[in-house]
């Protein structure tokens, strides 16, 4: 998945918590706060151009339409089966392509014509969102839907615009804003509560080349997720397609709204997509994004031949998962059903040995405390060895601490271990193998009283 953002500003309604007489923190929205809860997701990308055997190329799919759409044909496609292997790894959330950039839509739509209706596979009834949705609500998982809007092969849709001049453009660029209005209102109304809404690349301005999306999803799904339009945005992608992010990463931002063209030049807006701001104004959590067939110099957002060495070990989701979840941000991994409709099987396993290696490695803590004070201790009987521990703010009252410290006490003796900036949701450090009695967490700088809920210590 390419997501080919334009460096756009993306951010995200918060509200405001007042610390005394002096300062307001920004804090979480309740939907931005579960976004920071799932803490991990995955998005299935699934289109015409799996079936037909050749290399992906983004450039070309999104120029040249696919012209038999009924190599569509996913003869063992098993939704349980995806949303299964996403649940073995952790996944708290999933998200499914509706549509992409071929703009052929997985389920039964009134308005797009080019969708499921079209093809002979299940005799045109098939409806992939709702097999996906239903799987989900199966396996305990939130579903979400992605939208792409941006580009469309076969209407000739280039970065929002019909392609042509004149009247003619114009009119076909009226009628694609209406489609998908009414995609959007399909997909919102059908299927139950969903917990995102994701347009790839954003919607657009609806006062240009963009459709009015945002009154369809506040309307219909109030307490999802919107990523986004110029309007709104309740998470920022973390600027890069590594899986991971930048640290410090702070969820606080300077600007409120995404696509702000004005504000598209600032020289350091990738910076401020990677870090966000400490000092920020505006509740934007981030995004880490990756495909999971992102190895041996692939980036594999959709299932091609013959591609399974590129399906990352789990040492790699491991450092993948400390990088992202902890530090702050939220992990979406891309994964890819094949041409039977299935997922391949050595996604499946390493999926698997993964959430496996999660449990493993933080299922269980050596010992935990929390509080609202500046130094919080955990003693043992006896000499501990720690190699890595976690530290949790209660972020509805906002990213409060600034500093902080981790000290060991050996032999009588502190010492620090780690330390750091932000804290956020979770925060996890790595540091060597310490022997000792007796461990704190000591808060250096704050903006307000610290509320930890969690400091924990693990040993691997």
């Amino acid at each position: 998945m390419k997501r080919n953002i334009l460096l756009f500003v993306i951010a995200g309604l918060c509200t405001l918590n007042v610390v005394g007489q002096q300062s307001q923190i920004p804090t979480p929205a309740s939907h931005q706060l579960k976004w920071h809860e799932a803490e991990m997701g995955v998005v299935f990308h699934y289109d015409l151009h799996v079936f037909d055997g050749i290399k992906y190329g983004q450039g070309n799919n999104r120029i040249q339409p696919v012209e038999d759409y009924n190599i569509f044909n996913p003869t063992q496609l098993n939704t349980d089966q995806w949303v299964e292997a996403a649940a073995a790894a952790g996944a708290k959330f999933a998200v499914l392509t509706a549509t992409h950039e071929t703009g052929f839509a997985l389920y039964q739509s009134d308005v797009n014509p080019y969708c499921l209706k079209a093809v002979k596979w299940r005799n045109g009834q098939g409806d992939i969102v709702r097999d996906f949705v239903n799987s989900c609500r199966k396996y305990g998982i939130m579903p979400g839907i992605y939208i792409g809007i941006r580009w469309n092969s076969l209407l000739g849709i280039h970065n929002f615009k019909a392609q042509g001049e004149g009247t003619f453009a114009h009119n076909r660029q009226q009628w694609y804003k209406r489609m998908c209005e009414g995609m959007v209102e399909e997909l919102c109304s059908r299927y139950g509560e969903l917990f995102m809404i994701w347009f790839d690349g954003g919607a657009d301005d609806p006062q240009g080349d963009g459709p009015d999306v945002l009154p369809i999803v506040s309307r219909l799904q109030p307490n999802c997720l919107f990523y986004h339009n110029v309007d709104r945005a309740d998470f920022r992608w973390g600027g890069s397609e590594t899986g991971t992010v930048s640290y410090p990463c702070w969820s606080t931002f300077p600007y409120p709204y995404s696509h702000n063209k004005n504000l598209d030049t600032q020289r350091n807006h990738l910076q401020l997509l990677r870090n966000g701001d400490k000092d920020g104004k505006y509740w934007v959590p981030a995004m880490a994004d990756a495909p999971l067939r992102g190895m041996n110099g692939r980036h594999e957002w959709f299932w091609e031949p013959d591609d399974e060495h590129a399906v990352y070990p789990v040492d790699s989701l491991m450092s993948m998962y400390r990088k992202s979840v902890g530090r702050n941000a939220t992990l979406i991994l891309g994964l890819t059903p094949d041409t039977c409709g299935l997922m391949p099987k050595p996604d499946v396993e390493v999926l698997q040995q993964w959430g496996k290696t999660i449990e493993q490695q933080f299922g269980k803590p050596l010992a935990s405390a929390s509080g609202k004070k500046k130094t919080i201790s955990i003693r043992f009987n006896k000499k501990q060895p720690v190699n890595q521990c976690m530290i949790q703010e209660n972020i509805c009252n906002g990213q409060r601490v600034r500093k902080y410290e981790v000290q060991a006490k050996v032999n009588g003796r502190w010492q620090t271990v780690c330390r750091g900036e932000s804290i956020g949701h979770k925060r996890i450090e790595e540091f060597p193998t310490v022997e000792a009695t007796e461990f704190q967490l000591i808060i250096n700088e704050c903006v307000a009283q610290p509320d930890i809920l969690n400091f924990s210590l693990y040993c691997i």
